[in-house]
């Protein structure tokens, strides 16, 4: 069984033919088409319009999966470095803190009792 209708053939050759005398223009832009496989699917996206039978587009799932794909990998590598500089960030307010109580407690020193506090007086 055919996976083309003549009608959708007919439409892409007539597609082709317009590409090669330069008069196929792409619908959005409306610039001149130059690529043949472009032209091909503007044929064939002409004779889903009007009801032939041509299978169904398989390229734009595949590649809307990979985009998602693709977005998703960049926000969880925008997520690890927001995570890498909290950290570095709460590390340092650590060592700051502790700087600061080591600078407020007073070293103890060393002192030798005095006669009084030996007992000798």
């Amino acid at each position: 069984m055919a996976k083309y209708s003549k009608k959708s053939q007919d439409k892409v050759e007539k597609a082709m033919h317009e590409r090669k005398h330069g008069k196929l223009k792409s619908g959005r832009s409306g610039k001149k088409v130059k690529s043949r496989k472009q032209a091909i699917a503007i044929g064939l996206s002409e004779a889903r319009k009007e009801g032939a039978k041509v299978p169904k587009k398989k390229s734009s799932k595949k590649r809307g999966a990979k985009k998602n794909l693709i977005e998703k990998r960049i926000i969880q590598k925008r997520i690890i470095e927001k995570r890498r500089l909290q950290k570095k960030i709460l590390q340092k307010r650590r060592k700051q803190k502790r700087r600061i109580e080591k600078k407020k407690q007073p070293e103890k020193k060393f002192v030798t009792p005095s006669k009084k506090q030996r007992g000798l007086l």
